[in-house]
């Protein structure tokens, strides 16, 4: 076999095994043996498009951000997912709030380091990176798929988006959202509720989570045992010169149709 038709099958194969949609980052691919001059190459010849510092694209093919949170889930092995409003976007459960900008909330541990070519805004949209401790970093629970085109990202289920929304509340999300976010959260899973609530790190978000499901009389709060939660000591305020809710020790806005009795 020629170099030639050596050169062509290797790029056939790469082009073949691409996943449509979805950039490839240069570390994965010069570890899956087609070095750097090699991909010069196939950019100069066409087959390839640079996308940003660190990666590639199929000349022609179009990346939203679904894709290229696939590649730092699949090739680098980051530990990075959709979670939050976005991930209960993704379900509809916000489908009725009206979008004022396209913000893409990613949640990920403490210490999470995104390449360069995903900081670029390429996208069109805002992304909120949180790098949080609020559930252990090897919790497995409460996570879902949401099937794009060609290929699946790993998102956060219903249960744990509510509860990393509830996180960035009042800053990045507003309290009056939140809320209304919430009162569509009818078929939540108790069993998962339960396993989320118990590993959260967080009083300020338990105690939110369990303020808000009661308002809104969802009926898997009566399944929680939440003897089994830990809702910690002392009062936590969430909103400034709100009013004081004493059941759950957390400063909450003023009710303005008054305070149920």
């Amino acid at each position: 076999m020629t170099m030639g038709t050596e050169s062509k099958t290797k790029i056939n194969r790469l082009i073949n095994q691409w996943t449509t949609g979805t950039p490839s980052a240069t570390s994965y691919l010069t570890a899956s043996g087609f070095g750097r001059d090699l991909l010069v190459k196939y950019k100069n010849s066409g087959w390839l498009e640079p996308f940003g510092r660190g990666a590639y694209i199929r000349a022609g093919d179009r990346v939203d951000w679904p894709g290229a949170l696939y590649t730092l889930q699949t090739q680098l092995a980051l530990l990075v997912h959709a979670g939050g409003k976005t991930a209960l976007e993704l379900k509809g459960y916000a489908h009725y709030l009206p979008a004022k900008q396209k913000i893409i909330f990613l949640y990920g541990p403490r210490g999470l380091i995104l390449p360069a070519w995903f900081k670029v805004a390429r996208f069109g949209i805002k992304f909120v990176v949180t790098r949080t401790n609020l559930f252990p970093a090897d919790s497995r629970e409460g996570f879902t798929e949401f099937k794009e085109r060609d290929f699946s990202v790993r998102i956060a289920a219903p249960e744990r988006a509510a509860m990393e929304m509830l996180h960035l509340v009042p800053k990045e999300v507003g309290f009056d959202e939140a809320q209304l976010i919430m009162e569509n959260l009818v078929t939540l899973r108790p069993d998962v509720v339960q396993g989320l609530l118990t590993a959260c790190r967080s009083i300020k978000v338990k105690r939110l989570f369990l303020y808000m499901a009661e308002r809104q009389e969802h009926t898997w709060l009566s399944k929680l045992d939440l003897s089994k939660i830990d809702l910690g000591k002392g009062k936590r305020m969430i909103i400034p010169n709100g009013r004081f809710d004493a059941k759950y020790q957390i400063t909450v806005p003023v009710d303005r149709e008054g305070i149920p009795a």
